[in-house]
């Protein structure tokens, strides 16, 4: 990440990720993030809530992990970029908006616990090569990725992890 164009947000998954595939066959997943402020009125002393709504996309190996890892309601940390895209309507209006890029996903800990499970490394597929039509959401099969589970002791070594495979 680079020129200053860095956010990172913590919020609520809205929605389920949509997985889909370009032309060449590149992953992409989009879902929504809601990100909640609360705060409390000096006034009123009455607590007081403002929602942020923004829309994430990821692509290729993130976009698979996170459409088999995100349902609606998780509560993740996003790490990305803000992306303008604009486009023209049929009627010749022209649209913009922004959305969050994202380069990094991963859970929030603050209210929840986690089981890690590295997948092996594997060659970019493209969708055709897996019989995917372009647009359709498909799931990797888990017993075609053999995992890795990695357990963590409170100083947050791994307790043990295979010798051939790199630590995250």
């Amino acid at each position: 990440m680079s020129n200053g164009n860095t956010v990172v947000l913590v919020g609520n998954v809205t929605r389920d990720p949509e997985l889909s595939y370009t032309p060449s066959g590149i992953a992409k997943a989009a879902f929504g993030l809601a990100v909640n402020r609360r705060w409390q009125n000096r006034q009123t002393q009455d607590w007081e809530e403002n929602v942020s709504f923004f829309d994430v996309v990821c692509w290729r190996e993130l976009a698979e992990n996170a459409s088999e890892s995100l349902p609606k309601g998780t509560r993740v940390i996003v790490t990305g970029r803000l992306d303008q895209r604009s486009w023209e309507t049929p009627d010749g209006e022209h649209r913009y908006k922004v959305e969050i890029t994202a380069d990094e996903l991963g859970p929030s800990l603050r209210w929840a616990t986690m089981q890690v499970v590295k997948n092996d490394r594997r060659e970019p597929e493209s969708g055709r090569e897996r019989g995917q039509a372009e647009g359709t959401q498909q799931r990797r099969n888990p017993q075609e990725t053999q995992s890795h589970r990695y357990h963590y002791e409170d100083e947050g070594a791994p307790m043990h992890y295979d010798d051939h495979e790199e630590p995250f």
